[in-house]
């Protein structure tokens, strides 16, 4: 069972780097597209790669990398990137990839779709990543639970139940399901049943939603989904920076989901 981090506000890793055993995948969020002076720019939250205040960030991850923990980059979310991505693919494109080609640590994209784009658009991208960087690239998705419990649109107007069958379906590694609000084994059970196999399958949680009390509720979740999905993908959190339970030291989050094993309800 992988633990995920998503890694947003960069407070550094310093109580994280003694513990990369209980730590599996990292996905620094996040890059989005927009013009400079008429010309496509990629964008690192609201700044370009290259600033300065990420130099810890990037050396960090890039030592937590030589460790085994694998490091993705997240591509889009609530602030958005596709929509400018595919009005100018090529331009655009260019730029994520001479980024990956720099920041060589980094072992593949999630994709975190909350805008609304055309099913072969997401395919096209899919396609051009796997050419360039090859079939061990890691490719994952971030819809929101909905979106797997039906086959509606969700926030990207496509349905992943068409993407997951299409031939670029093989190249989705896992789903960070966005379980915000519905963090259970119940959504967990609904998921399945929808047709997606639980290896396929990370819950996700909030920072914000979970003190003391409901963070118990939520690792008595997943020692629930563990018992019934043996080969479940993992957990994530959103982000790293407030991980629940602790105030004072998120790597704790990754720590004690690490250690659910398989045992009696």
């Amino acid at each position: 069972m992988k633990t995920i981090y998503y890694y947003q506000t960069f407070v550094g890793l310093d109580k994280l780097m003694t513990h990369l055993d209980d730590v599996d995948v990292i996905i620094i969020a996040s890059i989005h597209f927009d013009k400079l002076h008429g010309k496509p720019q990629i964008y690192l939250n609201d700044n370009l790669p290259t600033d300065k205040k990420f130099d810890e960030m990037w050396a960090q991850t890039h030592k937590a990398s030589s460790q085994n923990t694998t490091i993705l980059l997240m591509v889009g979310g609530a602030g958005g990137a596709y929509q400018d991505l595919f009005s100018d693919f090529e331009g655009n494109y260019k730029l994520l990839k001479e980024l990956l080609e720099e920041k060589t640590w980094i072992q593949g994209i999630d994709l975190d779709i909350e805008e609304i784009v055309k099913l072969e658009d997401v395919q096209m991208l899919m396609d051009r990543l796997i050419k360039d960087f090859g079939k061990d690239f890691i490719l994952t998705m971030a819809p929101v639970a909905s979106s797997l419990e039906n086959d509606g649109g969700g926030m990207g107007g496509f349905n992943y139940k068409q993407l997951y069958k299409s031939p670029q379906g093989r190249y989705i590694r896992w789903f960070n399901t966005q379980c915000y609000d519905s963090f259970s084994l119940s959504t967990y059970n609904t998921i399945i049943n929808n047709g997606y196999p639980a290896e396929k399958i990370v819950i996700g949680m909030e920072s914000g939603q979970f003190d003391d009390r409901n963070f118990k509720n939520a690792l008595h979740e997943v020692q629930k989904i563990k018992n019934m999905y043996p080969k479940m993908a993992g957990v994530y959190d959103w982000e790293y920076f407030n991980a629940p339970p602790s105030k004072d030291d998120p790597s704790l989050w990754c720590r004690l989901f690490k250690n659910i094993k398989m045992k009696k309800d």
